[in-house]
């Protein structure tokens, strides 16, 4: 099994709407029995909450399913971890930081690393939570954009990972 992980802050807006994305893209890709995906924040203040009610309209609004309670990552997860995608470089850092090896460390990628039309200087999913819904319109937006390129990345992973 290949395992991904999204974090966002509080796992309560942005890294449940990319876990809800990129399962749909990897079940509809014939992927679901290789790949889990799965989704944590890097603070605790959310544990066990659902998502954010806004994530969860604009994902059903746009047909994807949810089922989530938030969680807060642990750094004894990157044992089992194949891939943990950051939502933005303040996360990407935090992460880097809480890996125990440096192969840990270089399991941590942002998200819109996978999207081919972000520049450099494009590397956050903004946070949508302190704003309207249009920002969580525009963070699934953009979760969006960089899953097809995560799914190469990680279906040629997986093809490795079998061989």
């Amino acid at each position: 099994m290949y395992r991904v992980c999204f974090v966002c802050t509080g796992n309560i807006c942005r890294s449940p709407m990319a876990e809800s994305v990129f399962r749909a893209q990897v079940a509809a890709a014939g992927l679901g029995t290789l790949v889990e995906v799965d989704s944590a924040g890097t603070g605790g203040w959310h544990e066990g909450d659902g998502a954010d009610p806004r994530t969860v309209a604009v994902l059903e609004a746009a047909g994807y399913e949810q089922d989530h309670r938030a969680r807060r990552f642990r750094s004894s997860w990157f044992a089992r971890l194949d891939l943990v995608i950051a939502l933005d470089a303040g996360h990407l850092r935090d992460l880097r930081a809480l890996a125990p090896t440096p192969q840990d460390a270089a399991k941590v990628r942002l998200l819109r690393s996978y999207d081919p039309a972000a520049s450099a200087a494009e590397t956050d999913v903004p946070d949508p939570y302190y704003g309207p819904l249009d920002g969580f319109e525009e963070c699934l937006e953009l979760v969006e954009a960089a899953s097809p390129g995560l799914l190469d990345a990680v279906r040629a992973a997986v093809k490795e990972h079998t061989a």
